[in-house]
């Protein structure tokens, strides 16, 4: 199918792409995003210069940022997609029924340990919600609609984010009962020095939460790093040394054992961020208080524990 190139363009449409292409930072990304091709993408672009007779976008081989003329549009273009998701959520508040896809984005332990075996229920009572989970080790924009509910380690400073703590969380330090059997006993903090640990790679620390491998063992270096926690429980599990781990992800299993218990013990929190705008959505507002629900109904996973 063609489109259509009237002499005033196809509105909101248009808009939309250069907000995709503003967010997303380059045309690929953008036109994944829209379910588009990467020449849609430019065409719609080009169009819409050539109408306003305005450059919106500085193209550069790192990407496209938008001009001053750019910005005035995605600030309008914000605005409008605004009012859509305010005009959805007052007609979804009457209808009982829940339509459409929710973004979750999760840190890769608690999206993938916890949350996506106790997606079920939800899924299951309303069979045309979809969910998409982006369970992985970074953080999401909601301000550029990375995803619908951001789970996270701290709220964001500023931004229209609205969000409440879902629940502290503990983490010990773990190791494979192998392991422990190669090297010299530790029965206390001091017995860590000379152990070899496996943990996160600086750089691609995604919060300063997880930067805790040297309040554990001051001048250790982690022999494997990975910016995957579900890495770094299975190579533990393996035998490669030793980690802090969650407890909700290693207590109780009978392939790790907890080291030194009672001296190494860390909490941390998980929060429920959505973006101002959307957050009255129905489908939007029941995936929320359904992550609310179990994480409360299975707080004990996250209390402090070997």
């Amino acid at each position: 199918m063609r489109e259509r190139d009237g002499a005033r363009g196809d509105g909101w449409d248009d808009y939309r792409f250069v907000l995709a292409v503003h967010r997303a930072g380059t045309v690929s990304a953008a036109a994944r995003r829209l379910g588009v091709d990467h020449a849609t993408v430019i065409r719609r672009i080009d169009r819409l210069e050539r109408r306003l007779s305005e450059k919106l976008f500085h193209r550069r081989a790192s990407g496209y940022t938008a001009t001053q003329a750019g910005l005035a549009l995605v600030a309008t273009a914000d605005a409008v997609e605004s009012a859509i998701i305010h005009g959805e959520a007052a007609i979804g508040r009457a209808a009982s029924q829940l339509v459409g896809t929710v973004r979750i984005g999760a840190p890769d332990g608690f999206g993938s340990a916890f949350l996506a075996p106790r997606l079920t229920d939800l899924i299951e009572r309303h069979p045309d919600l979809d969910i998409e989970l982006v369970a992985t080790a970074r953080l999401f924009s909601l301000s550029k609609r990375e995803a619908d509910i951001a789970i996270g380690l701290s709220l964001p400073p500023e931004g229209r984010i609205v969000g409440r703590k879902l629940t502290d969380y503990a983490l010990k330090l773990y190791a494979a009962p192998a392991y422990l059997a190669r090297h010299p006993p530790i029965r206390e903090r001091r017995d860590l020095e000379g152990q070899r640990f496996v943990g996160y790679i600086d750089e691609l620390l995604y919060s300063p939460e997880l930067d805790y491998l040297h309040q554990v063992a001051p001048g250790a270096s982690a022999r494997l790093r990975s910016a995957n926690l579900n890495a770094q429980l299975q190579a533990t599990v393996a035998g490669l040394g030793l980690a802090v781990l969650p407890c909700f992800m290693a207590a109780g299993r009978s392939d790790l054992a907890c080291v030194l218990p009672d001296e190494v013990s860390l909490i941390r929190s998980f929060w429920l961020m959505m973006h101002a705008d959307s957050r009255d959505l129905a489908r939007i507002r029941a995936v929320a208080e359904h992550i609310y629900a179990v994480v409360e109904a299975e707080r004990a996973l996250f209390a402090p524990g070997g």
